[in-house]
């Protein structure tokens, strides 16, 4: 059923007043899509405030902390607004541990007071000591809701604990086998457990080869992990090698979403947004859109400046000028290819600053392949289009010379920035996204600009 569906029934039974069947029907939905279906109702003006903490009520305990996870930080933050103290007490005991912490991270002061005055003590603890580790790091986006076994445990000792605690974990198919003193000696899974006698000893079925991450790594790496070994969940340890928790899958997924949406607004000169779109105020875009044009505006004085130093040239052959936008386009486009190329690799591992020889190689060859086919083919318009058809005669074989050399040399070294300047960029501890744009758009114009008025001096005797 398609989303307007969901949300035409829901809005029916609700300007109805048929609560019971309202509560039947969402019990059949998906928490993702009854937490979307209540945001477009509300932006859309179809429910008001009120409505919300109305149609969350009717939903089961389960269903409701799940599809309070799912929501937004404004729907979350309306909906404790509503809560009475024992309704907020049981959403967050329904929820884990790194969803709690996820939605105080997003919370105003007052709103996390409310809701740490309403978790107990122990739990209060983990919150915080979750809360304590670097932002974008392994910690913060862990969970200590997993199922530990001990290696002298048998099979089936090892069950009755994981159907004894399993119902508060967040995942039980990977269990850690962990020492007297929490320190990680392997893992085993559930598929193991079941293929294994009653009486086998987990320290004879477990794997002892186990891939983990400290508490401190940058999220993203470790996301990398779990695209790279097709893992579940992962564990996370502190620097004694003790287990402290896991990340899954889920978490990991959304930290790769937000990732590369922070990568994409940045290489397009956009300071990242922790809102979507629609989100996110005028004020607020504009704030994040304008240092970068102003830093774009002044960097173009550069170019400005070349322009001006060979204005003789120009004015003795004013038929180059045409070819300048075309010119610097090309050299961009070129450079954003490469440069958008080795980031992407880059995040996934496959590149690294030792193999920068390696890609400069490899792209001159590309640069010098696509720049020849340019030149060619830009070679044939300028003398059909511009001189034939347009009867510019201004446009001579000596100057669609030097158009098409300068293509072949703008495109060469284009791309050979395009490469390089994320590998340096990230050598130097500097962000490759951010470079991406605003820097490799300065260089690459004053290249092109630089190149095209040394070919017209020496072709054109200018």
């Amino acid at each position: 059923m398609k989303e307007n569906d969901f949300s035409a029934r829901v809005l029916e039974l609700l300007q109805s007043k048929q609560y019971a069947a309202l509560h039947r029907y969402l019990d059949t939905l998906n928490p993702a899509d009854i937490a979307e279906m209540m945001d477009d109702l509300l932006s859309e003006g179809q429910i008001t405030q009120e409505d919300l903490p109305r149609i969350f009520r009717l939903l089961p305990k389960e269903l409701a902390a799940d599809t309070f996870v799912e929501m937004d930080s404004d729907l979350q933050e309306a909906l404790i607004a509503a809560f009475s103290d024992r309704e907020l007490r049981e959403v967050i005991d329904e929820m884990f541990l790194d969803d709690t912490v996820d939605i105080i991270e997003e919370m105003p002061a007052n709103v996390v007071k409310r809701i740490l005055k309403n978790v107990d003590a122990d739990t209060r603890k983990s919150i915080n000591e979750v809360l304590n580790y670097p932002e974008d790091s392994a910690g913060s986006i862990m969970t200590i809701e997993y199922v530990d076994l001990r290696p002298d445990m048998t099979v089936k000792e090892a069950f009755e604990h994981i159907r004894r605690t399993g119902v508060d974990k967040e995942t039980i198919y990977t269990c850690y086998v962990i020492s007297a003193v929490r320190k990680l000696l392997g893992l085993v899974s559930v598929k193991d457990l079941l293929l294994a006698s009653y009486e086998d000893r987990i320290r004879d079925v477990m794997e002892t080869n186990v891939i983990s991450v400290a508490t401190r790594d940058d999220q993203e790496e470790v996301a990398n992990l779990f695209a790279k070994y097709d893992f579940t969940a992962l564990p996370v340890v502190d620097g004694e090698n003790r287990l402290v928790g896991i990340v899954t899958v889920d978490d990991a997924i959304a930290v790769m979403q937000e990732e590369t949406t922070e990568d994409i607004e940045k290489m397009a000169a956009i300071t990242p947004s922790e809102h979507s779109y629609f989100k996110t105020g005028i004020f607020e875009t504009w704030k994040q859109r304008i240092p970068w044009l102003l830093i774009l505006m002044v960097s173009a004085t550069f170019t400005g400046m070349i322009i001006s130093s060979f204005e003789s040239a120009l004015a003795a052959q004013v038929v180059l000028t045409a070819f300048i936008p075309m010119l610097m386009d090309t050299g961009g486009n070129s450079g954003s290819q490469s440069s958008v190329t080795v980031i992407r690799g880059m995040s996934l591992g496959d590149i690294e600053f030792r193999d920068l020889w390696r890609v400069m190689w490899k792209e001159s060859r590309v640069a010098l392949m696509c720049g020849v086919t340019l030149a060619v083919v830009n070679f044939g318009k300028v003398l059909l289009v511009d001189r034939l058809l347009l009867h510019n005669s201004s446009v001579t074989v000596p100057v669609a010379a030097v158009v098409c050399l300068t293509l072949i040399a703008t495109v060469f070294f284009s791309k050979l920035v395009g490469c390089s300047l994320p590998m340096v960029a990230k050598r130097l501890g500097f962000d490759p996204a951010v470079m991406a744009s605003p820097l490799l758009t300065t260089i690459v114009d004053a290249i092109s600009l630089l190149i095209y008025f040394q070919f017209a001096k020496m072709l054109l005797g200018l």
